[in-house]
């Protein structure tokens, strides 16, 4: 798998990767509200995938992504974070991914190019679909929230 280079190059600066993505989320108007998450949880969230990307994007079922997506939802949710500030948090951690590689200047060849847009199809992929099972977790929990107050 060609994509596979580039997937190691974001896990092999995970660290680095993780602390820009961190900032971003502190500074972005988009994302203020992360900052009621413990900052420790944020990092190792934000860790969590950049480090193991490849076995979110190789190994990892969507039962898997549901699974773990569904509970950030929730966790969010608890945390008083809002809809939207999740959303543009998974959408700003893919942006993130793109520019980090964009600015390695990668596309040495037609086959970097194919590399490249074979792993952004991988990513748009799965983090489509973090955006909605975490999406749905997010108002599973408010609903069972809302229910506990009514009843």
């Amino acid at each position: 798998m060609i994509a596979l280079r580039f997937v190691r190059l974001i896990e092999t600066h995970s660290d680095e990767l993780t602390a820009g993505l961190i900032s971003k989320f502190r500074t972005s108007s988009r994302t203020a509200e992360l900052d009621k998450v413990p900052p420790d949880e944020l990092r190792n969230r934000a860790r969590e995938i950049l480090l193991h990307l490849s076995d979110w994007l190789l190994n990892k079922t969507e039962a898997d992504i549901e699974h773990r997506y569904r509970e950030i939802g929730a966790r969010r949710a608890s945390q008083g974070v809002s809809l939207p500030d999740l959303c543009w948090s998974i959408v700003s951690t893919n942006e993130h991914l793109w520019s980090f590689l964009q600015g390695r200047g990668l596309l040495n060849s037609v086959i970097d190019i194919y590399g490249q847009l074979e792993l952004l199809r991988m990513l748009d992929q799965f983090f489509d679909r973090a955006l909605c099972f975490a999406t749905e977790g997010y108002m599973q929990h408010v609903k069972k929230h809302q229910e506990i107050h009514v009843a």
